[in-house]
């Protein structure tokens, strides 16, 4: 078996100006999904963590720290004093960017309901890092892409409301993303 990837681009060209993704049956006969990258591509599984990998036999980094969370309060009877280390923040990051890459995907193969599965996902990733981060400046780095992932949030859910033609669900959800965003940004400038 050949490791060149050539035969599996062919016929499939890389657009700078949008993103380009598919879906495809794996090996193991689950469904992946496949991005289209200047060099080549991304491939993703299609549900749980996009690298398919368990990390200390949970779904994900975010569940693993969300369980060491409640095992803590539930030790400590509260959350004061948990944190997450500079590694902690780091990979939480690095699986950040797995997920950003699949809802990306998705959004452009119009699975909706994965998008709002993954951004939610990411959101609560980016919320554990602001509130629990040892470090300032995870706080600060984690916290400029919130706002994004809201809209893309926002624009799944309002999506799904224009495919059922539901105008009014669809610029109610649009109002209410805006309105997070703007509360997220007033959060901000009340901690200053």
């Amino acid at each position: 078996m050949s490791e060149d990837i050539s035969p599996a681009m062919e016929g499939w060209e890389y657009r700078p100006d949008k993103v380009t993704a598919r879906k495809i049956k794996g090996r193991n006969a689950k469904d992946k999904i496949q991005m289209r990258i200047e060099l080549g591509l991304l491939q993703m599984e299609a549900e749980g963590r996009p690298d398919g990998k368990r990390p200390y036999g949970k779904e994900s980094l975010l569940d693993y720290h969300l369980s060491r969370l409640e095992q803590y309060k539930t030790s400590h009877g509260t959350t004061r004093g948990f944190k997450l280390n500079k590694s902690d923040c780091e990979k939480l990051y690095e699986e950040a960017v797995q997920y950003y890459h699949r809802y990306l995907s998705l959004f452009s193969l119009k699975d909706y309901p994965g998008v709002i599965r993954d951004t939610d996902r990411n959101l609560r990733a980016h919320n554990l890092v602001l509130r629990y981060a040892a470090d300032e400046r995870y706080k600060t780095a984690f916290s400029r892409y919130i706002p994004y992932i809201i809209m893309m949030n926002t624009k799944a859910k309002a999506s799904i409301s224009l495919e059922k033609k539901d105008y009014e669900k669809a610029l109610k959800q649009t109002k209410l993303g805006m309105e997070r965003i703007d509360d997220f940004f007033q959060s901000l400038d009340q901690s200053d």
